[in-house]
C-alpha cells in the first residue's frame, strides 16, 4: 500500500473536488450560488539598490492587494444579491441625503465539501461589498439558465482551520 498523501487525513489520496461549496453571509447560506471566483492575493515586489555591490538589488515584499471575488447564481425570487447591491448604489447615488450603511460591507464564509458532504475547507473573506452587479444575463431565446452575478471587492481572508480533518472512511483497495 502507497504512503499516506496528507498529514491531516491520512485516508486521503486525492485533493477535494470544486463542485461541492457553500457561501454564508449574515449568518445564512446563500441561494442558488452555482460559481464562485477564486482568492487571490499579490504582493508587490519592493526591489532598491545593494549597498555594498552597485549591480545588484535587494528584493522585499510591498503591498498586498486582493483580487475581487464573483460570485454567480441562477436568477431566482430570493432578494439577497439584489438587496446588497442596491445598498451600494444607494450610497453612492443619493446625493445630500443620509444613507444608512449598516451591512454595506460584509464578512463571507465560503466553505468546500468533500464527496461525503463533509466540511472539509473554509475561508472568512473580510470587508466586502458589491463594486459590480448583473442582474438580468443578455436573453437570447436559447435554454440557458439565467445567471445573475455580483462582484466582491474585500480586504483579504483567511482560512478557518478546523480542529480536526473529516473522518472520511477508509482508503479504496
Amino acid at each position: 500500500m502507497p504512503a499516506p498523501e496528507f498529514t491531516m487525513n491520512t485516508h486521503r489520496y486525492d485533493p477535494y473536488k470544486t463542485f461541492k461549496f457553500r457561501v454564508k453571509w449574515d449568518g445564512q447560506y446563500v441561494a442558488g450560488i452555482s460559481k464562485v471566483g477564486g482568492l487571490t492575493r499579490t504582493t508587490q515586489l519592493v526591489s532598491r539598490p545593494a549597498v555594498d555591490d552597485p549591480v545588484s538589488s535587494h528584493k522585499a515584499s510591498g503591498q498586498t492587494d486582493y483580487a475581487p471575488i464573483t460570485l454567480e447564481r441562477g436568477v431566482t425570487y430570493d432578494p439577497n444579491f439584489v438587496q446588497w447591491a442596491e445598498k451600494v448604489w444607494m450610497y453612492s447615488n443619493t446625493a445630500g441625503q443620509e444613507v444608512a450603511i449598516k451591512d454595506f460591507r460584509k464578512e463571507i464564509i465560503i466553505e468546500l465539501y468533500n464527496e461525503a458532504g463533509q466540511k472539509a475547507v473554509a475561508y472568512a473573506v473580510y470587508r466586502c461589498w458589491v463594486s459590480e452587479f448583473t442582474a438580468m444575463p443578455e436573453l437570447d431565446g436559447g435554454n440557458a439558465v439565467a445567471i445573475q452575478s455580483i462582484t466582491l471587492q474585500h480586504e483579504g481572508w483567511e482560512r478557518e482551520d478546523p480542529e480536526a480533518a473529516p473522518a472520511e472512511g477508509t482508503p479504496p483497495t
